[in-house]
């Protein structure tokens, strides 16, 4: 299961991801998405669960709890929508 993580501190790291959600169950990817020009963190992030049950409690445990000192949304990720290139 593919989680989104919002709110996230821009100190946030993937391993801070990683060890938060890792309490839930197995973690196969924790990453901290970043501006392409910059390189700084943009406030979000995914995490993706070995299992649908791991997924749902992490959901439900991490939901409104601290990561990196601030309070994060936690959601299942919505399929990316296509949209059409930047120019």
């Amino acid at each position: 299961m593919n989680i989104y993580v919002g709110n996230l501190s821009y100190q946030a790291t993937d391993e801070d991801l990683r060890k938060a959600f890792e309490v839930f169950g197995q973690v196969t990817t924790a990453r901290v998405i970043r501006d392409k020009e910059t390189g700084r963190a943009r406030g979000f992030g995914f995490v993706e669960m070995a299992t649908d049950e791991e997924g749902t409690k992490a959901i439900e445990g991490a939901n409104n709890t601290e990561i990196a000192g601030r309070a994060v949304r936690v959601n299942e990720a919505r399929p990316r929508e296509e949209r059409p290139p930047r120019h």
